[in-house]
């Protein structure tokens, strides 16, 4: 079974900071570019970060300078780092592989991010 597992969701308040987990299982994240992507009531689904097989980072304007995302391939494992946390930061967050213009083959189930005082 191929499968992307997200995890490390939840609820925190403006300014706080969560660290996402894609995990795969049944297969090597090594040679695949990893994105992340975010979809929020009423909005269309945006791409947020993408990293590709060789470390290089790319994000979405409203997240520089406050996510980082990165990999740990020995882990099977991609990261994202969200400092600094907005209410509009609120949103299901799925990992995708790949990323990029390349279509996506595979999604998680998604983590839930709340924002919130």
């Amino acid at each position: 079974q191929l499968q992307l597992v997200e995890s490390g969701g939840g609820l925190v308040q403006p300014g706080g900071s969560l660290r996402l987990s894609c995990t795969a299982s049944g297969f090597s994240l090594d040679d695949y570019s990893i994105g992340w992507f975010r979809q929020a009531p009423g909005k269309e689904r945006e791409g947020v970060s993408c990293i590709s097989s060789s470390g290089s980072a790319a994000y979405e304007d409203v997240v520089k300078g406050r996510f980082t995302i990165s990999r740990d391939n020995a882990k099977n494992t991609v990261y994202l780092q969200m400092n600094r946390l907005k209410p509009e930061d609120t949103a299901v967050y799925h990992c995708s592989l790949p990323c990029g213009a390349a279509p996506v083959e595979y999604w998680g189930q998604g983590t839930q991010v709340t924002v919130s005082s």
